[in-house]
């Protein structure tokens, strides 16, 4: 594969997975607006990549940058090696990768009647993907030890839940893979941390997006009831500003932490 010449002042590249939507695609706004070139992953619906695409290049820093629509099932090892060739392939490097991409169940039920099929496929999405897609992003970045555009080097970055410690028992599926992902964080933390990649961890509380439009009404009765301290949704916006201060090095000395973006839903409270 011959990759694309790239320049310490060519724009940083990074691939944000679930960017046709909802948390993915306030991620890919505002890192446009800093002025990256950025793979949006989606994985099947491509017009609303497009609308990604779009909006992107409505608040672009500059015309040059590049928005580069890429799908694949993150399940299947074919499609997410394709899908990794071409982003090196057309925007020529990578310097983070967004693992943000994730499924809720398509139906809710109670972990004595939860299915075997609907596990397989939120371990396969939420957990399986975004781990071996993590290995592609550190091969090649151990293979090109020192050539990340952003401050502090190269970034992997694991957008999960408040269910990775929260127990929903109509959800136990979702919240296994999100617990899983919150450990693939630590490992990967543990091994890339002597090689100049900073790992860190998203960890959304109840977000404003169509995953959660479904049960808006339930929730705004619980936030108004005090269940999130700031009294409020979290929304796209939430996770695309700490993403973009992860991405501009303001975490110099951190890598492993989690970051909760959940309105202070995680606090022990009397």
């Amino acid at each position: 594969m011959i990759l694309r010449r790239f320049f310490p002042m060519s724009r940083p590249v990074i691939l944000v997975t679930g960017a046709s939507r909802g948390l993915g695609r306030g991620i890919a706004l505002t890192l446009a607006a800093e002025g990256y070139d950025l793979a949006i992953h989606y994985a099947a619906n491509s017009a609303a990549a497009e609308e990604t695409v779009t909006a992107c290049k409505a608040v672009a820093l500059s015309p040059e940058q590049c928005f580069l629509p890429v799908s694949a099932q993150l399940g299947s090892n074919t499609e997410r090696t394709a899908m990794m060739a071409r982003v090196l392939g057309e925007l020529g490097h990578l310097d983070a990768l967004v693992n943000n991409a994730g499924m809720a169940p398509r139906e809710r039920a109670d972990i004595t009647e939860a299915s075997e099929s609907s596990f397989d496929e939120l371990i396969s999405v939420n957990l399986k993907g975004p781990y071996f897609l993590s290995q592609s992003a550190a091969q090649f970045w151990l293979k090109n030890p020192g050539a990340s555009r952003l401050s502090g080097g190269y970034k992997l970055i694991f957008v999960t839940s408040i269910s990775a410690s929260t127990a929903s028992v109509n959800r136990g599926d979702y919240c296994i893979s999100k617990a899983g992902l919150a450990m693939a964080s630590q490992l990967w933390a543990t091994r890339l941390a002597a090689e100049g990649v900073q790992v860190l961890e998203l960890r959304p509380g109840i977000m404003a997006t169509d995953m959660t439009c479904g049960v808006k009404g339930k929730y705004d009765t619980l936030i108004e009831e005090g269940l999130v301290p700031q009294r409020r949704w979290g929304n796209p916006q939430d996770v695309g500003l700490a993403v973009k201060a992860i991405c501009r090095g303001d975490f110099p000395f951190s890598t492993g932490d989690v970051i909760y973006l959940d309105g202070g839903f995680h606090l022990r409270r009397l």
